[in-house]
């Protein structure tokens, strides 16, 4: 199933673009070069981009309520002022495990930080799961790959995550207060399709976008699990989509060219760019990250 190609948006040529994520105070988009060590923004109304050089690797900076950004860090979770540019630590985020990095990471319905972790090398079984809530770190899972695909359902019931290379997203269901019930249950199983699960969002119908890394599509899978639509891409490498613009009317999606050779990035001129499409349902409003 194919639908309509994604556009470039920013041609930023991130090594491993990651972590998009909408802030709706700023009207911006910020996403991540992992391994460039940078953070990206994107104006849509306006056009007009920008970038922050960081001095470690970062996957996420999330929209703080008190405002300013949370950078999610490969030791440590950053306030960030993106205005001034000021750096303060909030807490240690596996300081003792020099071999992991931060992942894959979304803030969930109740204003909770979930974040991953993973090897620098991809290490089996190096990575967790984990939840920051009102300010308090805790570990959900242990034993992951590449975790990957959080996100969460409209009403907060549930939430999905995968482990790349095992090719299924699993759904977890939560209590009211939004932490797990139970074991996480596989919900749909992808390995038999080109490409690997990588990040995911839900959109205002309860579906959610996945994007196929090796496979240069991201696609929408309905509540049960099945793909009923799909957005392609020119490049080989998404990473992961959010939803953005002042309707969330627009789907965008980071890329990556890392581990590409020079042969590689030859024929993928656009692999690490920031794309954007218009998947003709919009998302839901994300919330603001709550400390307190």
């Amino acid at each position: 199933m194919s639908g309509p190609m994604a556009r470039v948006a920013v041609a930023c040529g991130c090594e491993l673009g990651e972590g998009p994520q909408w802030h709706a105070a700023s009207r911006r988009l910020y996403w991540c070069d992992i391994l460039g060590r940078r953070l990206h923004w994107l104006a849509p109304a306006s056009g007009a981009t920008g970038h922050h050089d960081l001095d470690r690797m970062v996957s996420l900076a999330a929209p703080l309520e008190d405002g300013g950004l949370l950078l999610v860090g490969e030791d440590r979770l950053v306030r960030f002022d993106p205005q001034g540019g000021h750096a303060r630590k909030l807490c240690d985020f596996e300081a003792d495990n020099p071999l992991t990095r931060s992942n894959d990471a979304r803030v969930d319905r109740h204003g909770s930080l979930w974040l991953s972790s993973m090897g620098k090398g991809a290490e089996p079984g190096a990575g967790c799961l984990y939840r920051l809530h009102r300010g308090e770190l805790t570990r959900l899972r242990t034993g992951l790959t590449i975790p990957n695909a959080i996100c969460f359902s409209p009403q907060g019931e549930a939430a999905w995550f995968t482990d790349t290379p095992s090719g299924v997203v699993m759904r977890w269901a939560l209590d009211r207060e939004g932490w797990p019930l139970g074991d996480p249950a596989p919900w749909a199983d992808v390995s038999a399709q080109p490409g690997n699960p990588d990040g995911a969002v839900v959109d205002a119908q309860g579906h959610l976008w996945l994007a196929l890394w090796g496979a240069g599509r991201v696609v929408r899978l309905d509540p049960r699990g099945r793909e009923v639509d799909a957005i392609a891409l020119p490049t080989s490498q998404p990473s992961c989509p959010a939803f953005g613009g002042e309707r969330l009317e627009r789907l965008y999606i980071t890329t990556a060219r890392e581990g590409m050779d020079e042969a590689r990035r030859r024929e993928e001129p656009d692999a690490g760019h920031l794309f954007v499409a218009a998947p003709g349902v919009p998302g839901l409003a994300e919330p603001a990250l709550r400390l307190a």
